[in-house]
């Protein structure tokens, strides 16, 4: 079995109100210095060692992430 992360962000020009919202509350609770907050998702995945990288792609791509508005990252890590 292998371990997988997917890492799914908003495009930089799409609008984050998620994370806008959580960048304005940080002061409110007292945390300063903080210019900017993006939220995405993270998914981990167990896989067969059989799956290869072009279907982990075109899980993340087709399942995981809409490719209109979201950027994302997939890697094998150490389990």
């Amino acid at each position: 079995m292998a371990r997988v992360v997917v890492d799914v962000m908003p495009k930089p020009e799409i609008l984050d109100p998620q994370g806008q919202a959580v960048a304005g509350a940080l002061p409110r609770l007292g945390f300063e210095g903080v210019s900017d907050v993006r939220q995405g998702k993270h998914f981990v995945l167990e896989v067969d060692d059989s799956v290869d990288d072009e279907t982990l792609a075109k899980i993340a791509e087709g399942l995981l992430a809409n490719p209109v508005i979201e950027d994302w990252t997939v890697r094998r890590v150490d389990a």
